[in-house]
């Protein structure tokens, strides 16, 4: 395979999953309030193709650590007791991930526009 082609394909890929990344993010900074959210997770995992290509997979998993309790007995989602459970969502580790995947994101874009710049200087060395 090209080479240039391979390391396009690979930016591609890279740039899809931080955009998928930030979209999870921003599902969990906008449900922070929300009584009983869980934080969504995007789980990474690489696969290989037959022809030696490797592409990024992703999976959301819920984070299962348990949000802070409020005593509230007139909330409508109270338990017995009184409390609510609200969301596990701390909004300073999303909008830090959101930074990285952003970064990321930036990072594969320039790795594509290096790659696509490489691609033009061959092929106006090869119409000289």
């Amino acid at each position: 395979m090209n080479p240039l082609k391979a390391a396009q394909q690979q930016a591609v890929s890279g740039m899809e999953l931080q955009s998928r990344r930030m979209g999870v993010t921003a599902e969990n900074i906008s449900n922070a309030d929300t009584p009983g959210y869980k934080r969504k997770l995007l789980m990474v995992e690489e696969t290989r193709q037959t022809s030696g290509d490797q592409f990024l997979a992703s999976r959301v998993q819920l984070d299962e650590a348990e949000g802070k309790r409020d005593y509230n007995p007139a909330h409508p989602m109270a338990d017995a007791d009184g409390y609510v459970t609200m969301s596990n969502v701390s909004i300073v580790t999303e909008l830090a991930d959101m930074r990285e995947a952003n970064r990321s994101y930036e990072a594969n874009l320039n790795s594509f526009q290096q790659a696509r710049s490489m691609y033009r200087s061959l092929l106006d060395i090869l119409r000289r």
